[in-house]
């Protein structure tokens, strides 16, 4: 039996990968305009603050981030349209609404001052979005992985999401136990590796068909 032909909306997913591509080369790289940047100890938020040297070189690199991840989770959001189970289609619409509140929300309230962060208005804005990103994500991957685990349905796609929110947790800990040395390498632990590597793994999903199965192996 011939597979299905790749729909438009298929395709799309796989600017879930070029989303976190995109950022992390600007994590990688970016640093390389701000000299003294240290990324074991300082924030990914240092390397686009209002006076970062590295803010123009890291809008560059992460041109695609933004835009590509939007586009991808709402076409992950169609594609489960009165599919799978509620809990499962829950955790993926709060999974869609934890992106746009990032993009949206850093974009608007970008820290002030490298290194500098709660010091004025908007740096307690940018504070109170990462805390409402890293709610959302928590929330979403635990509906996620409730929807995928009951029944041992959506099993794999439960597993990367457990695989996600481990990694989230080791990034929380890590930041808030480990010396102030290394904040930078367990904060990348959150925001790079672990929801951005998500979204991804949805697109890939979306790429290969499997988002508009009613089961997923």
């Amino acid at each position: 039996m011939d597979k299905p032909k790749r729909t438009l909306i298929n395709w799309l997913g796989l600017l879930g990968v070029v989303s976190f591509v995109s950022y992390a080369v600007a994590v990688i790289f970016a640093p390389l305009a701000y000299p003294g940047y240290d990324w074991r100890s300082q924030a990914v938020s240092d390397l686009s603050a209002a006076n970062a040297p590295s803010l123009a070189l890291w809008n560059q690199l992460s041109s695609f981030y933004g835009v590509a991840g939007i586009t991808c989770i709402m076409m992950v959001c169609i594609a489960i349209q009165g599919k799978w189970n509620r809990i499962l289609r829950l955790g993926i619409y709060a999974f869609a609404i934890m992106f746009w509140v990032s993009i949206v929300g850093f974009t608007a309230f970008p820290l002030s001052g490298s290194g500098d962060e709660g010091a004025t208005f908007q740096d307690i804005m940018h504070i109170a979005v990462t805390a409402a990103v890293v709610l959302l994500s928590i929330v979403s991957l635990i509906l996620i992985m409730i929807g995928g685990y009951r029944g041992k349905r959506f099993v794999s796609l439960a597993v990367y999401a457990t695989i996600a929110l481990t990694l989230m947790f080791v990034g929380a800990i890590g930041t808030g136990v480990a010396p102030s040395e290394y904040f930078g390498l367990f904060q990348r632990f959150s925001n790079l590796i672990s929801a951005n590597g998500f979204l991804a793994t949805l697109g890939i999903y979306l790429f290969m068909g499997k988002l508009g199965d009613d089961k997923i192996s």
